[in-house]
């Protein structure tokens, strides 16, 4: 509850700073916030909770939930610090780009803890109507105007997809807990069977699974850089977050009725977004793909609903957010987005591009990296369900991935060109730095996380 209250009223406060502040300021005051809510977030994982307010069982700040907040407000302050000085390239409206964040975050802290549809609902639309703003704010920009009206579009439509799931669910649990629904598992209604996969299908579209993907390159290429990066991986993370537990809460135990679909969409999730990925010339598109690919690992934790997947996805998501929000705050000070833009990069900045490195192997996931771990969590949960087939296929897919991302380290490397990036501080430097060894610290020693899940 401490981070909730607190992201609300921080978006607030940042709606008003841009009138007083100049844009320096209204940068170190988001940045500030931002830490105060991962405090005030660890705090509470403690059991010291600064605001006591009945619930009414509609959320549950439990240590699954807490700890993913913590997560994804570490990485939004992460976020914050690699690329608040690229948002002023953006547009004019500076303060409100972070109380949208803030506000987005808000509506993550919603859906982490959900213990009613209501409140899914609500949540998914809090961080969704924000986003669809920050995709369009190059208004000059036809890409990004095409990106936001896509978005907006498919958010749309997945919304009502999701609304008429809701619907039917009530109408055949008669409650909108998902705690408190009693569906006997030999006579499942057809309506609330209905519901379910009305329910998959939004969610599996707000997470860009496949074949619900379509909308995700062309937004993610289209959208300002910056909040490209926040909406591939804070964002997303948190979508697979409700989307476990709305499943592992409310259709745990009918899971003979859905796991086959699931199954599905997880193997055309990793095929369509690897195979893809190979082809791409640009490194921001194959990002996008890419994306896609590794929503397909992160779908294999609602597809198995058990404890390694729950450690798993929260791994997961620390992982890949943290390496993907490096990348992206690197990408952002390229003048050449494609794969031949980095040719030579290694030579004129080591320092970056060993840490691009670390990021690029951990998203393939190769040992010593969270991103090898968080995958082997994955298919360890796979196989204990019984779906062999399923953890081989994933695993045929990684290797595949492995191709595109070192694609972009051998035109760092191996390649002679003159790559060109912008100014890059001392800080950045250090902040890409300390992301990168937090990167293999969690390779090594994951219990440094998972340990708060269990405290």
């Amino acid at each position: 509850m401490n981070a909730l209250i607190l992201s609300a009223v921080s978006g607030v406060v940042m709606m008003f700073s841009g009138f007083a502040l100049g844009r320096s300021a209204v940068r170190t005051l988001a940045q500030v916030l931002l830490f105060l809510i991962v405090v005030a977030t660890f705090f509470e994982l403690r059991g010291v909770s600064f605001f006591q307010i009945d619930l009414k069982g509609m959320l549950s700040f439990d240590n699954f939930a807490l700890l993913f907040t913590l997560i994804a407000a570490l990485c939004t302050w992460v976020f914050s610090l690699l690329s608040a000085k690229d948002m002023e390239k953006v547009g004019t409206h500076y303060a409100d780009y972070f109380a949208l964040i803030f506000f987005i975050l808000a509506g993550i802290i919603i859906s982490a803890s959900f213990q009613s549809l209501l409140l899914l609902f609500l949540g998914i639309e809090i961080i969704s109507i924000p986003l669809y703003i920050l995709a369009g704010t190059e208004k000059h920009n036809l890409r990004s105007n095409e990106a936001s009206l896509k978005y907006f579009l498919m958010g749309s439509f997945s919304t009502g997809l999701m609304l008429m799931g809701i619907a039917l669910i009530y109408g055949a649990a008669g409650t909108f807990s998902t705690v408190a629904m009693n569906i006997a598992t030999n006579d499942v209604p057809v309506l609330f069977i209905t519901g379910l996969l009305l329910l998959l299908f939004s969610l599996s579209f707000k997470v860009s699974a496949a074949p619900f993907h379509f909308w995700t390159p062309d937004v993610y290429d289209g959208s300002p850089m910056v909040f490209t990066s926040f909406m591939a991986t804070v964002v997303k993370a948190a979508g697979f977050i409700a989307f476990m537990r709305l499943f592992s809460d409310a259709f745990g135990n009918i899971g003979a009725q859905w796991k086959l679909i699931v199954a599905i969409i997880v193997a055309a999730t990793l095929f369509i977004g690897n195979i893809t990925a190979v082809f791409q010339q640009s490194v921001k598109r194959m990002l996008a793909y890419s994306s896609i690919a590794q929503a397909g690992f992160m779908m294999l934790a609602v597809y198995t609903l058990t404890a390694d997947a729950k450690e798993g996805l929260l791994l997961y998501g620390a992982a890949y957010s943290l390496a993907t929000i490096g990348i992206f705050a690197v990408l952002a000070k390229m003048q050449d987005y494609t794969f031949d833009g980095f040719n030579g990069f290694a030579k004129q900045q080591p320092l970056i591009a060993a840490t691009l490195v670390i990021f690029l192997l951990s998203l393939a996931g190769i040992p010593l990296t969270a991103g090898f771990l968080s995958k082997f969590y994955m298919l360890k949960a796979t196989v204990a369900v019984g779906n062999v087939w399923l953890a081989v296929f994933a695993v045929l897919m990684a290797a595949v991935s492995v191709y595109y991302y070192f694609r972009l380290i051998q035109a760092m490397y191996f390649k002679e060109g003159n790559a060109t990036i912008g100014n890059v501080s001392s800080g950045f430097k250090i902040t890409l730095v300390a992301v990168a060894a937090v990167t293999i610290l969690l390779g090594v020693y994951p219990n440094l996380l998972l340990y708060w899940l269990y405290f």
